[in-house]
C-alpha cells in the first residue's frame, strides 16, 4: 500500500485528537473531583451511581422520620409523667379526705384543688404537638376529651412511622389504657363524694384510681421499650448512612492523586505527539511552488 504525506498528517491529527480528548477528561476530573460528568463516558458507573444516591436519600428520610419519632415519643412520655403526677397527688388528698378528722370545709378545699387537677388531666389528654392532637390515635386533628364533667371519645388507632424499609414502629400510647373514660368517671365521683360530705365509697374509689396509676405505669414501661427500639434503629440508620455515603463516593469521586499522575503522563506523552506530528507533516511539493 502506497503511504501518500496527506494520510500521515490525517494520522497525526486523529492521534492529536484523542490526546486532546484524553487531557480534557483528566482536566475535568481534576475540576469536578468525579469519575465521569456525562453518563455516557461510563454507563456502569452512571446507573450505579444512580441506584446508590437513591439508596442514601431514602436513609436522609429515615433520619427526618427518627426527628419525628422522638418528638412524639418524648412529648408522650412528658405528658404520661405529668399525668402521673396529678393521680398520686388526687391519691394523696383521698387519703386525707377519708380521716374523719377532716371537716366539711376541708373537704370541700380538697374537692377545689382536685378539680382543678382534673382540668389538668384534660389539658394533657389534649395535649398538642405542632397543632396535633398526640393522645387520640390517628385523629390528630380533633380533642379526645372534651366538656365538664369530661368525655372521652378516643381513637385507639396506632400512630406509626416508617423508620426503616417495611418496618413501622408505633409512637403513641394507646389512649384507652391511660385517658379513658372509667378514669374521669372516677375522679369525677371521688370529685363530688368530697363536695357533698360523702366518704362511704372513698376506699372503694381509691381501689379504682390505683387500678388507673398501674395502667399508667404499664403503659409508661412500654412507650420506653419502644424508645429503646427507636435509638437501636437510630444508630444502625446511622451505619447505614456512613456505609451509603462511602459507596457513593468509591463509585463516582475520582481519585485525585491517580488523576494528577495520568495528567502528567498525558500531558508528556501530548507534547512528545507534538513534536513528532510537527517531524511527520513536513512542507510538500506545494509548499516549494508556492
Amino acid at each position: 500500500m502506497r503511504v501518500t504525506q496527506s494520510m500521515l498528517a490525517q494520522n497525526s491529527l486523529r492521534h492529536l485528537s484523542k490526546s486532546y480528548e484524553l487531557l480534557g477528561k483528566y482536566q475535568d476530573q481534576m475540576l469536578t473531583r468525579k469519575k465521569i460528568t456525562r453518563p455516557s463516558q461510563d454507563p456502569v458507573v452512571a446507573m450505579k451511581g444512580l441506584y446508590y444516591r437513591t439508596n442514601l436519600k431514602e436513609v436522609e428520610q429515615y433520619k427526618r422520620n427518627l426527628s419525628e419519632a422522638y418528638l412524639w415519643i418524648e412529648n408522650s412520655e412528658a405528658g404520661l409523667e405529668q399525668a402521673n403526677q396529678g393521680l398520686q397527688r388526687i391519691r394523696e388528698l383521698l387519703i386525707r379526705a377519708k380521716n374523719g378528722t377532716n371537716s366539711e370545709d376541708e373537704r370541700d378545699a380538697v374537692a377545689r384543688e382536685l378539680k382543678q387537677i382534673k382540668d389538668d388531666l384534660v389539658a394533657v389528654a389534649n395535649t398538642q404537638v405542632a397543632g396535633r392532637y398526640i393522645f387520640n390515635g390517628t385523629k390528630t386533628d380533633s380533642a379526645p376529651v372534651s366538656g365538664d364533667p369530661p368525655v372521652v371519645n378516643n381513637n385507639n388507632e396506632p400512630f406509626k412511622i416508617e423508620l426503616s424499609k417495611n418496618i413501622q414502629i408505633q409512637v403513641n400510647i394507646t389512649p384507652d389504657n391511660v385517658f379513658n373514660q372509667a378514669l374521669f368517671d372516677t375522679i369525677q365521683d371521688i370529685q363530688n363524694a368530697l363536695e357533698n360530705n360523702d366518704t362511704t365509697n372513698l376506699d372503694n374509689l381509691l381501689g379504682q384510681l390505683d387500678d388507673h396509676i398501674d395502667a399508667l405505669s404499664a403503659e409508661r414501661a412500654e412507650l420506653g421499650a419502644r424508645y429503646n427500639r427507636i435509638e437501636q434503629m437510630e444508630n444502625r440508620i446511622g451505619q447505614q448512612e456512613v456505609i451509603s455515603t462511602k459507596i457513593l463516593s468509591d463509585n463516582e469521586d475520582a481519585d485525585i492523586e491517580r488523576v494528577i499522575i495520568d495528567l502528567k503522563e498525558q500531558e508528556s506523552a501530548h507534547r512528545a505527539a507534538l513534536a513528532v506530528s510537527a517531524r511527520i507533516i513536513q512542507p510538500n511539493l506545494v509548499d516549494f511552488l508556492r
